[in-house]
C-alpha cells in the first residue's frame, strides 16, 4: 500500500489562507485531494488549521489534525504517519508527499513517482524534468539537481549546476542537459521518520533546500524524469493564470 499525504497549512506570507481558495466550483485543497485520489487509494490532507479540516470533512476526504509547529511540509508528513498509523494499524509501503498547492497536478506524475518504490533499494524518490531555457537556468527560484548513473540526485542547488568551465554562458543550454527538480517527494515510511528526526544541516540552510539534508547524512534520492512541470498557486495573482478550460467540472 503507498498513501498520500497532503500538508496544508492556513498561515502563508505570500497567499494566507490559499487551501481555501475557491478555484471555480471547489476550494483548491479539494482539487489537490481529487486529483491525487486518481493515482492513490488511501490519501490523507494533514493540516493545523480547523477550517481546512472542515473543509476536507464537507467533500468527504480524510483529514488529519497535526501539529502548528512543523518546519515543513515532510515534517507534517512524518507526524501525520505516525498518526495513521497507530490510528488504523496499517504499514504502508511508501508515503507520497503532495503538494497542497497544486491543484491540477497529474495523476501520472504521482503515479511516476509511485513506481520508483517497486525497486526495494529506494528510500526516497522525487522528479525531475529537463530544462528548457537559460532563464530556467539562472533562475534561483527552480532548483536544479544533478544526478549519478543511478539516476540518484547528486546535489541539488538554486544555482546553474554544473558550471560549464570555458564554454560561453549564452551556449550553456545547447552544451548539457540541465535538469530541474518538481517539489513532490516520496519516502519509505522508516526513511521519512528518521529524516525528519535530524538536525538541519549546512548544506541546507546555504541553498534553503531541504532535501540537501537528506543527501548529506548519507540518504540516496532515486528521481523519475517528468515529462511536464505541475501549475502551483503561490500568490493571488496566480490564479489569473489559470486556463479557463481546466475550471470545467
Amino acid at each position: 500500500m503507498i498513501i498520500g499525504i497532503i500538508p496544508a497549512r492556513h498561515a502563508s506570507s505570500r497567499f494566507p489562507g490559499k487551501p481555501l481558495v475557491k478555484i471555480g466550483s471547489k476550494t483548491m485543497i479539494q482539487r489537490v485531494y481529487e486529483q491525487t485520489a486518481k493515482a492513490l487509494e488511501n490519501v490523507y490532507v494533514a493540516t493545523d488549521h480547523s477550517g481546512i479540516f472542515r473543509e476536507v470533512e464537507r467533500f468527504g476526504g480524510k483529514v488529519v489534525m497535526t501539529s502548528p509547529n512543523h518546519r515543513s511540509g515532510t515534517d507534517r508528513c512524518a507526524e501525520t504517519l505516525e498518526l495513521i498509523m497507530n490510528r488504523e494499524s496499517i504499514e504502508p509501503e511508501a508515503v507520497i508527499n503532495i503538494q497542497g498547492d497544486e491543484p491540477f497536478i497529474e495523476p501520472a506524475q504521482i503515479r511516476l513517482l509511485a513506481d520508483c518504490f517497486l525497486s526495494p533499494s529506494t528510500q526516497i524518490a522525487t522528479l525531475v524534468m529537463p530544462i528548457s531555457s537559460m532563464e530556467e537556468v539562472m533562475n534561483p527560484n527552480l532548483p536544479k539537481v544533478v544526478l549519478n548513473k543511478r539516476n540518484e540526485a547528486i546535489y541539488f542547488s538554486r544555482s546553474p549546476i554544473p558550471y560549464l568551465r570555458d564554454i560561453p554562458e549564452g551556449e550553456w543550454i545547447r552544451k548539457f542537459r540541465f535538469l530541474r527538480h518538481i517539489g513532490i517527494y516520496g519516502y519509505r515510511p522508516e526513511v521519512l521518520l528518521e529524516i525528519t528526526s535530524l538536525p538541519p544541516s549546512p548544506l541546507e540552510l546555504a541553498e534553503s533546500l531541504e532535501q540537501n539534508r537528506w543527501l548529506e547524512n548519507g540518504y540516496r534520492v532515486m528521481t523519475a524524469e517528468a515529462s511536464q512541470a505541475g501549475f502551483s498557486i503561490d500568490t493571488p495573482e496566480d490564479l489569473e493564470r489559470i486556463p479557463p478550460e481546466w475550471l470545467e467540472d
